[in-house]
């Protein structure tokens, strides 16, 4: 497989200095790395290009490096920023470090052949460099003239950036500078709002000790709605199952438009060209049935998370959908519960009525209000429009424990669409 030609035709090159090609058809392994802020304990999708560009860099023989940006994670890169953010000690960093080492183990081989993948921490050779040698061993080989013609720094110039940001694409040249020395690494690859960072460790290379060193970048993710990937109303989604549960993780990915679909399965799954097209060609065909989506939804969640995980997330996603029993409810979990009808309105009735038997009249009416009238929910339940836990009921049902989830819960439903949540406390 080559390197290039794989990312080209996945959407995933934006910039790349040149000697590229020639770099990658000679018969020999390439070492390359992406760098990885470690400002948080897990990662989040936006972070899936970097690793997906590692991924495919390992599966074509090359040897992929992750840098944990302990040194720099204590600094703050000024790229896409309009202020100066808090900076973390060592302590939380290495923390980070650890959970994020976990996540990467699910997309990189950390321990198999020549090419295994390797965690490094630029901290570890930041923290015995004192600022002396620094400025005199790295900073005369830039010039300020260099450092300020790099958008990252003119966007920040009339906001104010500290000498601390300032300084950040020299300690990051130096990332690109020791593993160039240490470990032949010749690329470094990241996002597109990193070329000015990731350019002035080719300059510092190319100045200080004339090795080869090349920049590759892929285009940052959008939207085809204008939208910023990766966020939701409640923040980032995150590869962490305490942060953004499988289920969310899972209904982000799959309810992603059409076109965005379709950049989407190339650029974070490891379908084939062939593989994608076809997707394609049946989905366009036939868009109702989303095929991408689903695609794309599972290979993603099963790969961060687990098949069984996945497979959860999918009878949670029927229920909302009519597909799903009252057996698939039962199992849920209440955090899961939760979130599939999270938004849903939520009424709560004291649980001495639900031991003694509610009618279910009074109980759609009087003690919930789903129901402004007794006439309207009697014609409902006439009709078959009224279910408690995905189950049709007559006018003639109780409703009493037997039909509590996880032991406080009672899902009504109204017709086709409308969703309650009555909660027993």
């Amino acid at each position: 497989m080559n390197f290039i030609n794989e990312l080209s035709w996945r959407g995933m090159i934006q910039d790349m200095t040149p000697g590229m090609d020639e770099l990658f058809e000679k018969d020999e392994m390439v070492t390359a790395y992406v760098g990885i802020d470690p400002t948080a304990d897990s990662l989040h999708i936006g972070h899936l290009v970097g690793i997906m560009m590692l991924k495919h860099f390992q599966m074509a023989g090359h040897r992929p490096l992750a840098l944990m940006g302990g040194a720099t994670g204590m600094i703050g890169d000024p790229s896409g920023k309009s202020e100066e953010r808090n900076l973390l000690d060592e302590k939380t960093i290495r923390h980070n470090q650890n959970c994020i080492k976990e996540q990467l183990q699910k997309f990189l081989d950390f321990e198999k052949g020549i090419n295994a993948a390797e965690i490094v921490n630029n901290y570890d050779w930041m923290k015995t460099f004192s600022f002396l040698e620094f400025v005199r061993d790295i900073g005369k080989h830039i010039t300020v003239s260099y450092m300020l013609a790099k958008d990252s720094v003119k966007t920040r110039l009339d906001s104010g950036i500290s000498f601390t940001e300032f300084s950040y694409q020299l300690v990051q040249g130096y990332d690109f500078l020791y593993l160039n020395e240490t470990r032949n690494c010749k690329l470094q690859m990241g996002g597109s709002d990193q070329w000015g960072n990731i350019t002035t460790g080719t300059e510092l290379i190319r100045r200080k000790t004339g090795g080869e060193a090349y920049a590759l970048t892929c285009p940052l993710i959008t939207k085809a709605d204008g939208g910023k990937f990766g966020k939701t109303e409640s923040g980032n989604v995150w590869l962490d199952p305490k942060r953004t549960s499988p289920y969310k993780f899972y209904q982000f990915w799959l309810n992603t438009s059409d076109e965005d679909a379709e950049k989407y399965i190339k650029i974070f799954t490891l379908f084939s060209k062939d593989e994608v097209e076809e997707m394609v060609k049946e989905h366009r065909q036939a868009p109702h049935l989303r095929v991408l989506q689903k695609a794309l939804a599972e290979d993603i969640t099963r790969r961060v998370h687990s098949e069984e995980e996945y497979k959860t997330a999918v009878n949670a996603s029927q229920i909302l959908f009519g597909k799903g029993t009252t057996e698939t409810l039962k199992t849920l979990p209440e955090e899961l519960l939760l979130n599939v009808f999270e938004g849903v309105p939520l009424s709560e009735i004291q649980a001495g009525l639900v031991q003694e038997g509610i009618p279910v009249l009074e109980f759609l009416t009087d003690k919930t209000g789903i129901f402004s009238s007794r006439s309207e929910a009697r014609r409902m339940l006439k009709d078959n429009g009224v279910s408690i836990n995905k189950e049709k009921i007559k006018e003639n049902y109780s409703i009493s424990t037997k039909d509590l989830l996880n032991g406080k819960y009672i899902l009504v439903q109204k017709g086709k669409k409308n969703y309650y949540l009555v909660k027993i406390k």
